[in-house]
């Protein structure tokens, strides 16, 4: 097999395929694009010292690398989790010599710059000052709280966003083309790019990584040519499920399973029988207890407030009391919660709202619902535009607080029941009310 360019066999797929210029890099248009700043900078020649702010695998240390290739500087690479100051004073001390000696500039990359606490981070001031090193900072944390503010004066701050579904599919597409995999002829099926580009989060590492465990787990190191990435196989590669199940304790789960179906159907003779049945072989009563007050909230919900409040306080007063006795508050409860009105809204709204999150990349909180509480935070436009609610009559107002891509989603969907026909009522006024407007 004809081994060039396949210097590091043993690097992740994800590091084989790192963009080495702006041409092949994919995504943050806003910053490289034919009007970004840091374009400009590198077609000028011009790179002063930067904080690059963004979430996992956007970009940013690959983005520090094409800056460093593309500007012919000399690059040196640290982790603030691994690394220590002295060895940061050492390449401060050699890239001064070979400022001096042939004018060539030193980037320091310092990764997961936050790590660095107030002193470590003073030790670079002067020379980020004099000019010895360009320093660029990368942070998935806020540098208004995270970076000394003589640091952050000293440095210009580019936020790195999540990279989009579209630029994720560009770079898996990009990944299974390369010389990496050139032995393989591989095909990613359209479901199968969807749950990777999906799953990634925008992390475009996550993604590639998939991807490679992917081709490994259809055949890819055992000298398969042909490599089909399916659904199947694209979930083998991202989850790593672990059921858990006690087949010895069958009549434990079964009998508990029958009773919080009894309190969900509002049968209350059927749930204290099997209250009884788990009291007599000596189930734990605050196992029972614990799983009354997580009905509460799922099966009740707001149809019945109050049904929290009890079930959490006979959780309280079974802890106190302790058996025999805390059977007659277990059978309060039990009994409270299996005659009361049933909503599952709320539940069925924050799951809903769970899945979007895990299974779909969403925009940032809108820019007026964040607090500028620095200067920085102001500039970049947080808190712009938003309204205060008690400013305006029955302090309803019509404004976005969903992401952009999310307007319009409904999670929570109260039901005519109980007293969540107040909360109806609430909603429908406030909509009527908005329309008004």
């Amino acid at each position: 097999m004809d081994n060039k360019g396949f210097e590091n066999l043993t690097a992740p797929l994800a590091e084989k395929v790192r963009p080495q210029n702006l041409a092949e890099f994919v995504g943050q248009e806003h910053l490289v694009g034919a009007n970004g700043p840091i374009r400009k900078m590198i077609e000028r020649d011009k790179i002063s010292s930067m904080i690059f702010w963004g979430p996992p695998g956007c970009g940013k240390t690959t983005l520090a690398r094409i800056i460093a290739n593309q500007t012919k500087s000399e690059f040196v690479e640290f982790s603030a989790v691994s690394s220590g100051i002295n060895e940061v004073r050492k390449v401060i001390v050699e890239a001064g010599k070979r400022l001096s000696a042939n004018g060539k500039r030193t980037i320091v990359f310092i990764d997961e710059i936050h790590r660095f606490n107030k002193a470590q981070q003073d030790a670079f001031l002067p020379h980020v000052e004099r000019g010895t090193i360009i320093l660029i900072g990368a942070t998935t944390e806020n540098p208004s709280f995270e970076i000394i503010s003589p640091l952050l004066s000293r440095t210009r701050v580019f936020v790195l966003n999540a990279l989009s579904n579209k630029d994720i599919e560009k770079i898996l597409k990009g990944a299974d083309r390369s010389y990496v995999l050139k032995n393989i002829r591989m095909k990613i099926e359209p479901e199968a790019m969807g749950f990777l580009v999906e799953s990634s989060g925008g992390d475009a590492r996550k993604a590639i990584n998939a991807l490679e465990l992917a081709v490994e787990l259809v055949g890819g190191k055992g000298g398969k040519s042909d490599i089909v990435i399916g659904l199947e196989s694209a979930e083998e590669a991202v989850q790593h499920k672990a059921l858990k199940y006690d087949k010895l304790g069958e009549e434990h789960y079964d009998v508990i399973s029958a009773f919080i179906k009894s309190l969900r159907g509002s049968d209350p003779d059927a749930a204290l029988h099997y209250l009884a049945r788990m009291i007599e072989s000596g189930e734990d009563p605050m196992f029972i207890a614990r799983r009354m007050v997580i009905l509460a909230s799922e099966d009740v919900g707001n149809a019945d407030p109050f049904a929290q409040v009890l079930a959490t306080s006979t959780m309280q007063a079974v802890h106190l009391v302790g058996m025999p006795e805390a059977r007659i508050i277990l059978g309060h409860c039990a009994t409270y919660l299996a005659c009361a009105p049933k909503s599952n809204a709320s539940y069925m709204g924050i799951e809903k709202a769970i899945a979007d999150v895990q299974n779909m990349n969403f925009d940032p909180v809108p820019l007026h619902l964040r607090n500028a509480v620095t200067k920085l935070m102001e500039n970049l436009g947080y808190h712009k535009g938003y309204k205060y609610a008690h400013n305006f009559e029955g302090g309803v107002v019509d404004q976005q607080y969903l992401p952009d891509n999310l307007v319009g989603k409904k999670y929570y969907e109260p039901k005519e029941i109980g007293h969540e026909i107040k909360i109806v009522e609430r909603i429908k006024g406030k909509k009527r009310k908005n329309d008004v407007k």
